[in-house]
């Protein structure tokens, strides 16, 4: 088995005494006080976090654009310099190799951030599919640390160590910036339901940068937040995540997802066979919320069971008590004739069946200011 690997913040984690899990093959702080005080600080204030894990790949040449329209079932080419989409790498039967945020950063340039555990995957497969087209594919993982700060006032503290335009800034946009005297590229994305930045950086400054930011963000109520709050920030926000959500047996169609595909571009691309069936006969089995009156979770791999016959329609993909909302929530793939919102149904738990009803996704949505 390969060694875990350590991010360039691991020292400051262990200074904070976080506690430690492997996740994707690395040594990934979980939580350093708690889940809930820790989640808590996110939708209220702000936390910090390390996402050195994901896997950061680039591309760059002349026809990078429309390499990627091939590539991926978005329109990448259609991305304006400094702007972001969300988007998947999907096989030749439309399933899901990844899901994926694809950053313009110049004509010829992407950056592409892929999930830990797939971005060797994702690195070969776009390598192959680049064949024919002029374009340099590398695994840049190494090159970046990834710093994120995710809260309402997250846009407060990062004003006081960067002179870049954040009101500027939208959602789902990058820039060249300074901060805390560090060159990076700073981008208004997230994986919490709230408003935030994510920072790329050299690894080498990472600890630098994070220091200053605990500093400076301390007295607004900033926290270190662990895997286990983002885990429950986007169950919250109805965030898919893969091998939970997604993976290679499903397409964006049962994920709630078609939308990212487009069927518009003139580009063929691979899958598009298979997706267009999707689409057209409709997914069998569908994503839905569910929420619970009662006080345990359902949990990843429960069955799903239809009250009135016992029958199991469907599995739990994520579910945990939510600390926003104060009750447990899960998501499930659900048969499609299930998943109207108000349809009552129970989960398996450890042999008791527990009442649950399906609601729409997602379970959480931040109040815009």
């Amino acid at each position: 088995m390969a060694e875990s690997r350590a991010t360039a913040l691991h020292a400051e984690h262990q200074q904070l005494g976080a506690s430690f899990t492997d996740f994707a093959g690395w040594t990934m702080p979980v939580r350093y006080t708690s889940d809930i005080a820790e989640h808590t600080a996110v939708r209220t204030t702000a936390g910090l976090f390390d996402l050195s894990h994901m896997g950061e790949l680039e591309l760059i040449g002349a026809t990078a654009a429309q390499a990627l329209d091939h590539s991926l079932v978005g329109q990448p080419s259609k991305i304006a310099p400094g702007r972001a989409r969300y988007s998947m790498l999907c096989t030749e039967d439309g399933g899901i190799i990844d899901d994926l945020v694809v950053y313009r950063l110049a004509d010829d340039h992407f950056l592409i951030v892929a999930n830990a555990g797939n971005t060797a995957v994702v690195h070969a497969e776009l390598t192959q599919r680049m064949a024919g087209f002029s374009v340099e594919v590398r695994d840049a993982t190494e090159c970046w640390a990834l710093i994120a700060v995710q809260g309402p006032v997250s846009a407060e503290i990062l004003a006081e160590l960067t002179e870049a335009d954040l009101p500027a800034l939208k959602y789902y946009a990058i820039t060249e910036a300074k901060l805390a005297g560090s060159n990076i590229l700073l981008a208004r994305t997230g994986y919490t339901g709230e408003d935030g930045f994510e920072i790329y950086c050299r690894p080498d400054e990472a600890a630098r940068i994070w220091a200053d930011l605990l500093r400076t963000g301390t007295p607004y109520g900033l926290k270190p937040a662990g895997l286990a709050c983002r885990d429950t920030l986007r169950l919250e926000a109805g965030m898919p995540l893969y091998g939970n959500e997604l993976s290679r047996d499903l397409t964006p169609f049962e994920a709630g997802l078609g939308r990212v595909v487009a069927f518009s571009k003139e580009a063929d691309f691979v899958g598009r066979e298979a997706l267009a069936r999707r689409r057209d006969e409709g997914a069998r089995r569908v994503l839905v919320g569910l929420t619970s009156a009662g006080r345990r979770s359902p949990r990843s791999g429960y069955a799903v069971l239809d009250p009135a016959t016992g029958r199991e329609i469907g599995t739990v993909t994520s579910g945990a008590p939510s600390p926003t909302l104060g009750h447990p929530i899960a998501m499930a793939y659900v048969d499609a004739s299930y998943q109207e919102a108000g349809t009552p149904l129970q989960v398996d738990i450890r042999g008791t069946h527990d009442d649950v009803t399906v609601v729409p996704l997602p379970f959480y949505r931040r109040q815009e200011s």
